[in-house]
């Protein structure tokens, strides 16, 4: 027995110690912490339960019998963050460079059954040189066992990864898979081929951080949504977005106390929108005066920045928000803000979270780019978001809702709840200066003097259409309110909402836009 007990320690001691102290000393001069470590920031300390820690590969060619490592490269267990149960996994650069085996694949495996099962949500860490080349067609096989297990899982658990070192090739599709993906700067990347491939084929000449770092991935392709500056940050994201976030799908978020008052009144808003049709202001601003002091939190902040999705508290309760951003391409809808906001609605619908949408858009944007590009597809993607969402949703009209964007954007048509107009919202089919030519164009040419006409025009179109009072009478809009008392009246709808029930049609699922 006591050989047995020292064997054992020694096999753990062994676990514990991943590739060696020389491996972790390198993983310590890449200005990178270990699986160990990042699981020790991540969960509540004390709260880690490891299994798997002795699991060997069993593939023994091309002398990888001489490779063995207790753990083979991925540290997976369940834990808690704040006094939440999680299941976590994390691969281990310092054995093989986290290099993806199949007996690696089974120990992630694992957790994401239990994970699924339980109902509680999966966090991976990635940090991997790829696929085990000495496998073959194992390590390859095993990717497609985690794939097919983050889409069961999708909108039931939620799914988070974490990139924190290399993810290439078809590592990279189990991040897109997941709910959120968080990038590292300066020492995560990810793409499906190496900057040495790409010049092989193409000619083009690439580092590894313009082809796949964390900007690329933030600000331009949109795969992920989050960037952090550290791993201790990413690791502290990843325990801020699962406090908005339910355990699983059957699951409300759970409520924090609040020392903001839900009846707080803020009188800067009535002035914070600009006569001047054309003069942005700050929409961020808006929303920090609406929602609890410091809860807003920012989802694909840097990329599509026309539009702004993210969580937030009311009183308390999570809530997440969509708006137009005036200050960037004049909060106006394309091809990529449609795809942000509607992945994000979806996102909310699933977990339970109400949706408020704040509107001042002026319509989608025209162009032979945006029409060759699909916009018409992807613009459809938020009309079947908010028309498929059955969680509460609320609208405030802050300024412009032109046309087919005031359609999709939470109107009464999407199945949404309760709308909201401030004074200064401007609701109609389109602006008066675009109004003026078809509507009144001969009477302005044939005018004595067009220009006086025009203006006179354009003042009776604004008076009669371009305000939010005719969309209150025929009920497109329930209330108009005054700006100032956006927040208690948010606060009180939600509540009358929290009892919602809502049905649609049984079907197996839908046919998304693409």
């Amino acid at each position: 027995m006591a050989d047995q007990l020292t064997r054992f320690r020694e096999l753990r001691d062994k676990s514990l110690l991943g590739g060696g102290q020389d491996q972790i000393e390198k993983q310590h001069e890449r200005g990178k912490h270990t699986a160990r470590e990042r699981i020790d920031l991540l969960l509540d300390p004390g709260t880690f339960s490891e299994l798997g820690a002795l699991a060997e590969h069993t593939k023994t060619d091309f002398g990888m019998d001489k490779k063995k490592f207790p753990g083979d490269g991925v540290v997976t267990g369940f834990g808690e963050i704040a006094g939440r149960p999680v299941g976590v996994y994390a691969q281990d650069f310092t054995i093989l460079g986290g290099s993806f085996s199949q007996v690696q694949a089974q120990k992630i495996n694992k957790i994401q059954d239990l994970c699924l099962q339980a109902g509680i949500p999966c966090i991976g860490l990635n940090d991997s040189g790829g696929a085990r080349v000495q496998e073959g067609v194992y390590s390859l096989a095993a990717y497609g066992e985690v794939f097919v297990r983050n889409v069961l899982s999708s909108g039931v658990i939620p799914q988070i990864s974490v990139i924190m070192g290399p993810c290439a090739g078809g590592a990279v599709y189990s991040p897109a898979l997941t709910d959120f993906t968080i990038m590292v700067e300066g020492t995560s990347y990810m793409f499906l081929t190496g900057p040495g491939v790409v010049k092989s084929v193409t000619g083009e000449d690439v580092s590894t951080e313009e082809l796949g770092g964390s900007t690329v991935h933030n600000a331009q392709s949109g795969v992920a949504q989050f960037a952090a500056p550290t791993e201790d940050d990413a690791l502290e994201l990843v325990r801020q977005i699962l406090s908005y976030l339910p355990q699983n799908n059957t699951d409300d978020p759970q409520r924090y106390p609040s020392d903001d008052s839900p009846s707080r009144m803020d009188e800067e808003l009535n002035a914070i929108v600009p006569a001047d049709d054309n003069q942005g202001y700050s929409m961020i601003e808006v929303l920090e005066r609406v929602f609890d002091t410091g809860s807003i939190l920012q989802v694909h902040e840097q990329y599509a920045r026309n539009a702004i999705v993210g969580f937030a508290r009311l009183d308390g309760r999570p809530v997440g928000f969509v708006a137009n951003n005036p200050l960037w391409m004049a909060g106006v809808l394309d091809i990529d803000s449609s795809d942000k906001i509607s992945r994000f609605v979806r996102l909310c619908d699933v977990y339970n979270v109400p949706v408020i949408t704040f509107v001042d858009c002026p319509g989608y944007l025209p162009g032979t780019q945006q029409e060759y590009g699909g916009v018409i597809r992807h613009g459809a993607k938020i009309i079947y978001a908010y028309c498929e969402a059955t969680v509460p949703k609320i609208v405030v009209y802050t300024r412009k809702a032109v046309g087919g964007a005031y359609v999709a954007l939470s109107s009464k048509q999407m199945r949404n709840d309760i709308a909201f107009a401030w004074p200064t919202a401007q609701i109609a089919v389109m602006g008066p200066d675009g109004a003026a030519p078809l509507v009144a164009g001969k009477q302005i040419k044939a005018a004595a003097d067009p220009e006086k006409a025009r203006a006179e025009f354009v003042a009776e179109y604004r008076e009669t259409f371009y305000n939010p009072y005719r969309a209150a009478d025929i009920g497109q809009v329930d209330e108009v309110i005054e700006a100032r008392e956006t927040r208690p009246r948010l606060i009180q709808a939600l509540r009358v909402l929290e009892t919602k029930v809502a049905t649609s049609p049984h079907k197996k699922h839908g046919v998304i836009p693409s």
